[in-house]
């Protein structure tokens, strides 16, 4: 343990610039290629079909994309042998063959149960939604911290959060994974855990600045890390067993949000380690920050 509060201070600043590295490589994927908007933003066609339950979604899957020349989703409806297709709308949709036509090499009998368009302005509708929670979400973290810390050590756990949601954006926009409302979903879960962590460490900060003043803060800083590292090790290793286990077992439908999830706690634990630390100490925190003023008789 003292050898690694020892060496602390050199990787926590090496990780800092490649955390802002990958800040600005994420920027420009995101930037350079945009994300992939799912059904959810851009509007699609959703389907409930009823058929064998002994076909499976890999037999399915084939047929409509080929015939619709383009992604199609399917997921179970919950019961055997009904599934649900999301699609985007085709250009000419009247003219486009039915499901029915397209299932045909199945040989099997096909029941369309019901069929919705779901249309941009909806689509347009939830992207305005999910930004405005997205923005309430940080402007309560901005004032909570504001509230929380000083100014020097807030700004730490902030640039961490940042850092967080920009990597995962970058990650959706280099891979063009489909970016859903599970995957916003995701997100602000990530914001959650990220602040979780970064503030765990702050306090910890805090503390040791007040009871030790005249200790120098970059060991004050690595005092901290060392102090909750075993505590952030078992937090974030059984949270990511969880959604591991999500991603492997929960199926396409939730591959987005799993993935998002698991980038989002990898870099969250990394951030507010790095990051969360070596902005206050760049900044010049000091122990008086924390000192209580001594009060004057001046009016």
């Amino acid at each position: 343990m003292s050898l690694m509060i020892k060496n602390a201070t050199k990787w926590r600043h090496f990780t800092s610039i490649v955390s802002v590295l990958l800040m600005v490589i994420s920027i420009f994927m995101v930037a350079s290629r945009g994300l992939n908007w799912g059904l959810d933003f851009t509007g699609g066609v959703v389907s409930e079909i009823q058929l064998d339950p002994a076909i499976t979604s890999s037999e399915i899957e084939p047929l409509l994309q080929a015939g619709l020349n383009q992604e199609v989703s399917v997921v179970s409806a919950g019961e055997q042998g009904r599934w649900v297709l999301r699609y985007a709308v085709p250009e000419a949709y009247e003219q486009a063959p039915s499901i029915d036509q397209l299932l045909a090499p199945l040989a099997t009998e096909v029941s369309v149960l019901n069929t919705s368009i779901v249309g941009p302005q909806v689509g347009q509708e939830l992207a305005e939604q999910g930004g405005l929670a997205l923005l309430v979400a940080v402007l309560c973290i901005l004032g909570y911290l504001s509230y929380r810390f000083e100014w020097r050590l807030a700004s730490g756990s902030l640039f961490a959060l940042a850092h967080d949601v920009i990597f995962v954006l970058g990650f959706f926009a280099a891979t063009q994974m489909e970016f859903n409302l599970t995957v916003l979903a995701a997100v602000m879960a990530i914001l959650g855990y990220s602040l979780n962590d970064s503030i765990i460490i702050a306090d910890r900060i805090r503390e040791l600045l007040i009871a030790e003043p005249d200790k120098p803060i970059q060991a004050i800083n690595n005092e901290a890390i060392a102090a909750t590292f075993s505590r952030t090790l078992v937090t974030s290793g059984t949270t990511l067993m969880t959604v591991g286990a999500l991603w492997l077992l929960g199926g396409g439908p939730l591959e987005g949000f799993a993935v998002a999830l698991f980038i989002g706690i990898i870099t969250g634990t990394w951030s507010s380690i790095s990051v969360g630390t070596s902005l206050p100490e760049l900044c010049g925190l000091r122990a008086e920050h924390y000192m209580p003023k001594p009060l004057t008789d001046e009016p």
